[in-house]
């Protein structure tokens, strides 16, 4: 028979806070619904963006009609 093992516990990234990662824990990785939203707000607002490369065309410089070379 196995041993029952703990859940792993992570950090809430919002507040610090120490959560168990269960089923149980609707809001995971999250240790509440405000902090959730509080992060979703803060996607919303582009505080967190994801990095993007510009396109090899976006890197040229345009002519005089304003079209990229």
């Amino acid at each position: 028979m196995k041993p029952v093992s703990k859940p792993p516990v992570v950090s809430c990234p919002i507040c610090g806070v120490a959560v168990a990662w269960t089923a149980e824990n609707r809001w995971r990785p999250f240790c509440s619904e405000r902090c959730k939203l509080i992060d979703l707000g803060q996607w919303a607002t582009e505080k967190y963006r994801v990095p993007v490369e510009p396109a090899p065309d976006e890197l040229e410089a345009p002519d005089e009609d304003g079209r990229p070379q």
